[in-house]
């Protein structure tokens, strides 16, 4: 009887420790996984972009995606966070040393960069009267297709984003 009792109680253990490694949560991969670009430019001045790539999924940017003529937070999930070491200009407008939330109006020939004091913001939320600086480049084509948002900062002070058929690049010295 103890052996049958001792058995039931080994086994009763094992299956309980069983089950309860089993309701330990799965960590599923974020659909749109976070990236950080990071480079010096030949002018000493260290960028940092840290970014939520999102995917195009066959959508349309414009239309299904970044719909043209409405703010964007240029990437998903938290704010797109851009920082510089030192005072910068930014396509010649001057943008202070600084962290900055880094959104977007997308646009079919332009899109509008807008360097936003709103850090604190989730990705959805805008606030105009937080815009420290807006410049506006032309929308250029991507020389790929690129499924994934991909920002690059180039030493020369040209920094870009290329995402779908679409790609945005604006200069900083």
């Amino acid at each position: 009887m103890k052996k049958l009792m001792s058995y039931l109680f080994i086994t009763g253990f094992i299956l309980t420790a069983f089950t309860a490694s089993a309701q330990q949560p799965v960590k599923k991969p974020r659909p749109s996984p976070a990236d950080t670009v990071k480079a010096t430019l030949k002018s000493g001045v260290n960028v940092e972009i840290a970014y939520s790539q999102p995917s195009v999924k066959g959508r349309t940017i414009g239309t299904d995606i970044a719909p043209y003529g409405k703010w964007w937070r240029t990437g998903a999930n938290e704010v797109t966070a851009i920082t510089f070491s030192k005072d910068v200009k930014v396509e010649g407008k001057p943008l202070k040393a600084g962290k900055y939330a880094l959104y977007t109006i997308p646009g079919e020939k332009d899109w509008v960069i807008i360097f936003s004091n709103g850090l604190k913001n989730w990705g959805t939320v805008y606030k105009e009267e937080e815009d420290v600086l807006r410049v506006t480049v032309k929308t250029q084509k991507s020389p790929e297709f690129v499924e994934q948002l991909k920002f690059k900062i180039d030493p020369s002070g040209v920094i870009s984003f290329a995402w779908g058929d679409k790609m945005v690049a604006f200069k900083v010295k």
